[in-house]
């Protein structure tokens, strides 16, 4: 058997040992968990760049600026650095999804003020539009619903319905393998309490994101 600091390293390795539930069933749940942001700065589905978009189409901003919205907002679930954020909006200037002017500063360097351009609302609905990549990861569901416009939302909804219906599966077979294989849990002692307490922290999770869709499903689709 396994102990936790182990079956975290398999999981994320993406190298599963073992015959019981954890080690079959939990990796995807276990990851997002434990995981927020690659060296690439991408959670899950959602580049820097989405995130960028999704910012600048409440309101124009400094790359100072929008590391500070990061941090209040986004930045729950996701960290980007100042550089990764002024490298990104270079990149995305080039490429025609954002624009900035300068504005003079007393004593200072002019300050570069970004806004998304037509072309950078257009990449982000078609990205709001697509259905997730990881759909049992919700931190891009969250930053889609934080920047769909209100065209976005037939197809928003429609993949917020089949997210919520794949958590509540995950959550009832979770429930089920408990149940099987861990029927006296307060008789439990050792690894294998370990190891339900990390099957109990899916379920958790699982059930927490069904909630959360169902508030979310209340009140963009009453």
């Amino acid at each position: 058997m396994l102990y936790p600091t182990e079956l975290r390293r398999q999981w994320c390795g993406g190298h599963l040992i073992g015959s019981g539930a954890l080690t079959r069933l939990l990796p995807t749940t276990l990851c997002n968990l434990l995981h927020s942001v690659d060296r690439r700065g991408t959670v899950a589905g959602v580049a820097l760049e989405h995130a960028l978009l999704v910012s600048l189409s409440e309101r124009s901003g400094t790359g100072y600026q929008l590391t500070r919205r990061f941090d209040r907002s986004i930045g729950h679930w996701w960290r980007a650095s100042h550089q990764q954020i002024y490298k990104t909006l270079a990149r995305m200037t080039e490429n025609g999804l954002v624009v900035y002017v300068e504005q003079a500063q007393d004593g200072k360097p002019d300050k570069k003020v970004y806004s998304i351009t037509d072309s950078g609302r257009k990449v982000l609905s078609e990205w709001i539009r697509t259905p997730g990549k990881d759909a049992m990861d919700r931190r891009e569901l969250a930053t889609k619903i934080r920047g769909a416009a209100p065209s976005d939302l037939p197809d928003l909804i429609a993949e917020i319905r089949r997210v919520r219906e794949l958590h509540a599966e995950r959550a009832d077979l979770f429930r089920s393998l408990e149940a099987r294989d861990y029927p006296a849990p307060a008789t439990l002692t050792g690894t294998a309490l370990q190891q339900h307490l990390v099957l109990r922290g899916g379920v958790y999770s699982e059930q927490s994101t069904v909630a959360w869709l169902d508030e979310v499903l209340t009140a963009l689709a009453p």
